[in-house]
């Protein structure tokens, strides 16, 4: 077969040919964006790629907004299109004040996740109603099991997996997962046949990544999270990644870094950032287009 140049193609009048069969070629792919509505694998959940988080250092920045503040910025993110909330029960206050802010918001029009924390002598099923009740919800559209960090997680949480489980019959959840820490936990996700998401760290830098020692103040072993991140969506996980701004350690061109990294390097499917401006909000929107663009 002849390869022709640009300059020899349009030489030849091939091009000419390709102009007129125009009509019978398929259109160009649509441009994604931030906002789009995507699948998170096999939960069926459906949830727009940026996140809207309110885990700042454990919820202080968004707390620190105060409720008027905080609800301003929850309307002018989602006047932006961003539609997906997250939340979690050791988020202090959070649930009840993102419950205030998105008040009078028809409930099917975003998405709502919590992520609790799984104490052992805890009712599964009277803390999932606490919260619905704290955040003024019927229910959550994803459940996560928080701050998994052990390899044995997956059996030490069987309790909260069933009681997650109950709830999805009783139409309170929708869909579940668990968000882990460290290289032991997260060896645990890709063949984990009850999990449908995993939340996970990812950065270009390793910065508050996964390394052995799940609390570790070095870097992440950034290739081996990849890996698993690629082997659990293989698996048809849906994959939700946090820590993209390096727990607030960045600055501009790494956090667009970080965000084509997160997107093309890692493949996730959505990503939760924290916020306490509009600029901000402005901000990864405007680096989530550019990295897939």
């Amino acid at each position: 077969m002849s390869h022709y140049t640009r300059r020899e193609f349009l030489k030849t009048g091939i091009a000419a040919g390709a102009v007129a069969a125009a009509g019978t070629l398929p259109l160009a792919a649509e441009r994604q964006t931030a906002t789009d509505w995507i699948t998170l694998g096999k939960s069926g959940v459906k949830v727009t790629r940026l996140a809207f988080g309110t885990g700042s250092f454990s919820g202080q920045v968004q707390r620190d907004l105060g409720q008027d503040g905080f609800t301003r910025l929850v309307r002018y993110a989602y006047d932006r299109g961003i539609r997906f909330f997250e939340t979690a029960e050791s988020y202090s206050e959070m649930h009840r004040m993102l419950g205030i802010a998105l008040k009078g918001i028809p409930r099917d029009s975003y998405r709502l996740m919590s992520k609790v924390t799984t104490h052992q002598g805890a009712n599964p099923q009277e803390k999932f109603d606490e919260l619905r009740k704290l955040a003024n919800t019927e229910y959550f559209d994803i459940m996560l099991l928080h701050w998994q960090h052990s390899a044995t997680w997956p059996t030490d949480t069987s309790r909260w997996q069933d009681g997650i489980l109950e709830a999805q019959s009783k139409k309170a959840i929708v869909s579940h997962g668990a968000s882990v820490h460290g290289l032991p936990a997260l060896r645990q996700v890709p063949a984990n046949k009850w999990l449908d998401i995993a939340m996970i760290r990812v950065n270009h830098k390793g910065t508050r990544m996964d390394a052995e020692d799940y609390a570790t103040d070095g870097p992440g072993n950034v290739p081996e999270v990849i890996t698993h991140i690629q082997q659990a969506r293989n698996a048809g996980l849906g994959v939700i990644s946090m820590k993209l701004c390096g727990e607030g350690t960045f600055n501009r061109e790494d956090r667009k870094a970080a965000m084509r990294f997160a997107f093309k390097n890692a493949g996730v499917d959505s990503v939760t950032v924290g916020y306490k401006n509009s600029a901000e909000i402005d901000e990864a929107i405007e680096n989530l287009n550019f990295a897939l663009a």
